[in-house]
């Protein structure tokens, strides 16, 4: 199946280790509706005052027997803010594993590019490498008819056999690079079948493309790290309203025959954390600063990372265009050139066969090498366009 890099791009975006990352992102906005939400109200229902002595007399348990029963309910009072920094921290953390996601989005489309090219070089490497051996073969047969005919030496024969087993030989390696590319698109893209990369290599050139430069603070990791960090903000801020101490309220309605039937109580209940001991939440504020602490050196790590990549992706650009310009304009040219010239002066016997040998082994070396340096210009521009498409969103 032909394939296309949009279509092997696009595949990418829906490949395992998205799918794991758009898992994370449902739970963390399944986390945020967790936590903003009051504490829910707590129905109590009890009997009391059983005269296990005495008895309870006769008539209705419900209405006419001496027994306490009440019905209440009771409702905690959150000071602090409580509640709204905890959604606050949640919803930074979704924040967070949004950004994650676009970056798992990034990584996987790189990967996939990566693989893409590398099929596409593989498939140039066997077209390539064939023609050398069909040349080297042919070869290999020319020498074979002038030994019959006394014109060139057994030493010279055995040479032209070796080599055009030799070129039989890169071309089966050339075969199972192939089969590995292969492989390695089909484990990033989920794509079956016989795959081929059906595009053609992008034009190099020595400046950068007409791309807006990604930005240090829209790339995905770099906002991932920062909501990180407002979240470690937010669960310190939770920490030190700990100190608040909560309020729970409650009220419930009495029935006691023979004393009332309509008997009302009000209660309030507050922990006396921080009034009784010497306890005032210092794990939790020890525990949340570090993390805090921790959520900034990561914040501060990413961005020189991600400086160091973008200044990476234009250096690695620039420099595979310029050494893609320089194999495609100068070198195989000349390559070709100088085995063009050697074929001709050794079917004149102008040339000896180890000259001849060592031009082609000068173009086949050139050939490959072009094949590289286009595979390392395609995946660099693919990386520099796909930081930028995500760091304009």
């Amino acid at each position: 199946m032909a394939v296309s890099l949009a279509q092997a791009l696009q595949a990418a975006r829906n490949n395992l280790d998205v799918s794991l990352t758009q898992r994370a992102f449902d739970a963390a906005r399944a986390d945020v509706l967790s936590a903003d939400r009051a504490p829910t109200p707590i129905l109590t229902a009890k009997t009391a005052s059983i005269d296990l002595q005495n008895g309870v007399g006769p008539g209705n348990a419900l209405n006419d027997k001496r027994i306490d029963k009440s019905i209440g309910i009771d409702w905690t009072w959150e000071r602090g803010n409580k509640r709204e920094l905890r959604t606050r921290s949640a919803e930074r953390a979704a924040q967070a594993a949004q950004a994650d996601l676009d970056e798992a989005l990034v990584q996987q489309q790189l990967a996939a590019a990566g693989a893409y090219y590398d099929l596409l070089a593989a498939q140039e490497r066997i077209t390539q490498v064939q023609a050398i051996a069909n040349s080297a073969s042919e070869l290999a047969r020319t020498a074979q008819r002038r030994l019959s005919a006394g014109d060139v030496s057994q030493q010279d024969a055995a040479r032209s056999d070796i080599e055009a087993e030799r070129a039989n030989a890169d071309l089966r390696a050339a075969q199972a690079d192939r089969v590995r590319a292969e492989l390695t698109l089909k484990q990033v893209t989920r794509l079956s079948g016989a795959l081929a990369a059906e595009a053609a290599w992008p034009a190099p050139a020595l400046t950068l493309p007409l791309l807006p430069e990604p930005q240090l603070e829209a790339r995905p990791d770099v906002r991932a790290a920062v909501r990180r960090t407002e979240a470690a903000q937010a669960v310190l801020e939770s920490a030190e309203a700990l100190r608040q101490n909560d309020l729970t309220l409650g009220t419930s309605f009495d029935h006691y025959p023979g004393t009332s039937t309509r008997l009302l109580e009000f209660r309030v209940q507050m922990p006396l954390a921080g009034v009784f001991g010497n306890y005032g939440y210092q794990g939790e504020l020890g525990r949340a600063t570090a993390q805090l602490a921790q959520a900034q050196d990561l914040l501060d790590k990413t961005r020189l990372s991600a400086a160091l990549d973008i200044s990476r992706l234009q250096q690695d650009l620039l420099a595979a265009s310029q050494r893609a310009l320089t194999y495609q304009n100068a070198i195989v040219p000349r390559a070709r050139q100088v085995a063009s010239m050697a074929e001709l002066a050794y079917n004149k016997g102008a040339m000896s066969l180890t000259d001849l040998l060592d031009a082609r082994r000068t173009l086949r070396a050139a050939l490959l090498e072009d094949v590289t340096t286009r595979a390392d210009h395609a995946r660099s521009l693919a990386a520099w366009q796909l930081r930028s498409a995500a760091s304009a969103l």
